[in-house]
């Protein structure tokens, strides 16, 4: 299952109620929970094996999912979505203290979708290219630790 924190449950209900909500993500594709961050690493390993697209991938997304119209979501509608992304399916967004017990709550959500709370951020473009380096120029520091240069008038005086 992975190294998750507790979050105060014994191991079965920890999986069940992960494995709930990663299903319910996937079904709704946003949610309101305090446990967002082991939801996220859940469901962006779902959205990556249903990139895969093999039938290995679809045994195991479906192994831990429920219900037969989760998997093929994964598969179909949120594979087409992010075939072109490497990673990063999901967005956390805090959003209140809950009254009663003061537990933070979070949206979790799907990127590049309709509807969403936020919207993406624009990719950041490549750094630019740099001409590659000639080592036998001499380098910045060597010219500025060189010594004192000669001027014209101090040749003419010698003489």
């Amino acid at each position: 299952m992975g190294n998750f924190r507790k979050l105060g449950r014994h191991a079965a209900h920890r999986v069940s109620m992960l494995r709930t909500m990663v299903s319910q993500l996937v079904k709704h594709e946003r949610i309101e929970t305090t446990v967002a961050k082991e939801v996220r690493r859940k469901a962006d390993q779902m959205v990556q094996l249903g990139k895969d697209g093999t039938l290995d991938a679809a045994r195991r997304a479906s192994a831990f999912v429920r219900g037969d119209d989760v998997v093929h979501k994964l598969f179909t509608e949120l594979a087409y979505r992010y075939k072109d992304r490497a990673g990063g399916y999901t967005r956390l967004l805090r959003t209140r203290i809950r009254i009663g017990d003061a537990a933070p709550m979070a949206y979790i959500e799907f990127v590049d979708r309709e509807n969403e709370l936020r919207e993406a951020k624009p990719a950041t473009p490549p750094p630019p290219q740099r001409a590659p380096l000639d080592p036998w120029t001499k380098s910045h520091a060597s010219q500025q630790w060189a010594g004192p240069k000669v001027s014209q008038n101090s040749k003419t005086e010698g003489l």
